[in-house]
């Protein structure tokens, strides 16, 4: 396989990958921390309603979530590349980041979850993937 064609397999891969993993984490994250008392998490218009009731452990599992799906998408997408391993860990986390600020605009939360969710769980994991990575011979 051209290392052109690998290279393209390795970001659809991390992308689905990426989301998978994020998304099994926030589906059993209910389980682990049950939401506040009262609040309405199936939908966004019940979670926008109820965003006051949470308190700060109930945004760890997102945030790790976050952080977690983009590392493994990251780390998948460059082992899979042939070239250009690290570029391509980033190019992942920078996608996940545009969803990350995509959710911050359609579900506010609270701004110290905010800066630390856009600022440490995608761009830093997606450099910590690549450089792991990197260091495998293609």
């Amino acid at each position: 396989m051209s290392a052109i064609l690998r290279n393209i397999l390795a970001v659809v891969v991390g992308v689905v990958l990426g989301s998978i993993v994020n998304m099994a984490i926030i589906m059993v994250s209910g389980s682990i921390i049950p939401p506040p008392a009262g609040a309405d998490v199936t939908t966004m218009e019940g979670l926008k309603a109820s965003m006051h009731l949470f308190e700060p452990k109930h945004f760890l599992i997102p945030f790790l979530a976050h952080a977690i799906g983009t590392f493994m998408g990251a780390l998948v997408a460059g082992a899979i590349a042939r070239t250009h391993k690290l570029k391509i860990s980033l190019g992942i986390s920078a996608l996940f980041l545009v969803g990350g600020i995509i959710n911050v605009l359609l579900l506010p939360s609270p701004l110290w979850f905010t800066v630390l969710d856009l600022a440490g769980a995608y761009l830093p994991m997606g450099y910590v993937a690549g450089v792991l990575t990197n260091r495998q011979p293609g």
